[in-house]
């Protein structure tokens, strides 16, 4: 039985929190081994357009920061992007707080912001239907001249070493890919290629979780399968002309 829920909204993302009782699992019965799994909280965070304009996270980051070590977070992401130092946000808190024990899930879409989210994760589930895209960022700035030189030069620094960090040391786009990103190439991903990248680690289907690797074998075999029915349809059809022509 799980313990009492909390809930916290900003304007455009949603924390839920639950305490978690205490679970033995069996590991062996007969040497009364068990396998606890103490109690904790589970943090979920459903992630929208990364546009805050009023009062920002700050209810949601400050529940958030109260997490203890056995705590874990897991995002539900369905997000067209939005402001990457609201996103960063998100990357300090990880740091912070929940490093190893953070859970994404690609709930539809996750483009821009929310494909950089998407990747912080320590788990990545996808579904058939999910959508990634990565594309490079956008910023701009006001003042004299020098001012925004100096402030644009220092930005894509900072963004560049970011995205990097995320995408290319996680071998998720190859280095000459990210160059392209850069210049503006947009890269938008299925769920089969987010497997085949390792960017996706799990895949949901049917009400069954399975590995990346599963998935990928999983859509092999129904190809073939296919290919052998096609195969078989024509021979039936070739079989009948021939029946009809004597």
């Amino acid at each position: 039985m799980t313990g009492a829920k909390k809930e916290l909204s900003s304007e455009q993302h949603t924390l839920y929190s639950e305490l978690i009782p205490e679970h033995k699992r069996v590991v062996n019965k007969e040497k009364n081994l068990y396998e606890v799994t103490p109690k904790h909280k589970r943090y979920r965070v459903y992630i929208g357009r990364f546009f805050e304009l009023k009062k920002g996270l700050h209810s949601v980051f400050n529940e958030l920061r109260e997490a203890k070590e056995n705590d874990y977070l897991e995002f539900m992401i369905n997000s067209g992007g939005g402001f990457v130092h609201e996103g960063m946000q998100f990357f300090n808190i990880i740091q912070e707080k929940f490093t190893g024990r953070t859970i994404a899930y690609l709930d539809n879409r996750g483009y821009s912001m929310g494909a950089l989210l998407f990747c912080m994760a320590d788990k990545r589930v996808v579904y058939p239907y999910s959508d990634l895209m990565f594309h490079t960022y956008s910023h701009g700035s006001h003042g004299k001249g020098g001012e925004v030189k100096s402030h644009v030069d220092h930005t894509s620094k900072k963004l560049e070493r970011f995205f990097y960090d995320l995408i290319v040391n996680k071998g998720f786009l190859t280095e000459f890919e990210f160059k392209k990103m850069i210049i503006g190439q947009d890269y938008w991903m299925d769920a089969k290629e987010l497997c085949k990248r390792e960017i996706a680690t799990h895949v949901i289907v049917a009400g069954e979780e399975l590995t990346a690797k599963q998935y990928l074998k999983d859509l092999k075999k129904k190809k073939r399968e296919k290919r052998e029915l096609k195969k078989e349809l024509i021979e039936e059809k070739k079989t009948k002309s021939k029946k009809k022509s004597k």
